[in-house]
């Protein structure tokens, strides 16, 4: 058990039977009221958005998890297959745990999260960028680059993502997998 003074960001709480991981956090404090605890919380287990208040000093239940690598073997009718690196035992998971599904390629190293209470997967995590090559992107014009003027262009993953005018096919990028914007090209 911690109280609401122990709350962060990316910790994994258990409110109301369900798993919640914390986005964002702050505290509200008046003149004459005591403060007040506030986060926003992503649901694990339910994929919900939620806020919550709590008074200061109130008790807060976090869930311990343990970050482990996985690698990304292939997707099937059963779901999306990872491979435990340490003991080679797979397991499969569905798409909505995952964090960005788009951008996965097959080998790719990502971080399986498992709450050590009852050895469950929780979610998986991609890392914050990751390098891909352009496989289809409609070709630019020379000089095209004094604008911020963006196109479409598909990755290995067959995901779409918008570039500057100047990324041409067989190029790699860098993307960042939270937002799934392009971040820069790579030599």
């Amino acid at each position: 058990m911690a109280n609401t003074s122990d709350i962060s960001r990316g910790m994994i709480l258990k409110l109301d039977g369900s798993l919640y991981t914390v986005v964002e956090f702050g505290q509200n404090k008046t003149a004459r009221a005591a403060a007040k605890f506030w986060a926003k919380l992503k649901g694990l287990d339910n994929n919900r958005s939620i806020e919550h208040t709590w008074n200061s000093g109130d008790t807060v239940y976090p869930v311990r998890v343990e970050k482990k690598p996985y690698q990304f073997l292939y997707k099937d009718e059963s779901g999306y297959n990872f491979m435990d690196n340490e003991t080679f035992e797979q397991l499969s998971l569905a798409e909505t745990m995952i964090n960005a599904p788009q951008f996965l390629k097959d080998g790719q190293e990502v971080s399986v999260l498992i709450n050590t209470e009852t050895d469950q997967p929780m979610s998986v995590e991609l890392p914050d960028k990751i390098v891909m090559k352009v496989t289809y992107s409609a070709p630019g014009l020379k000089g095209d680059t004094a604008t911020r003027t963006l196109k479409p262009a598909t990755v290995e993953s067959g995901a779409t993502v918008m570039v500057p005018l100047f990324v041409d096919e067989g190029e790699l990028i860098r993307i960042n997998t939270s937002t799934g914007e392009y971040v820069e090209r790579v030599k």
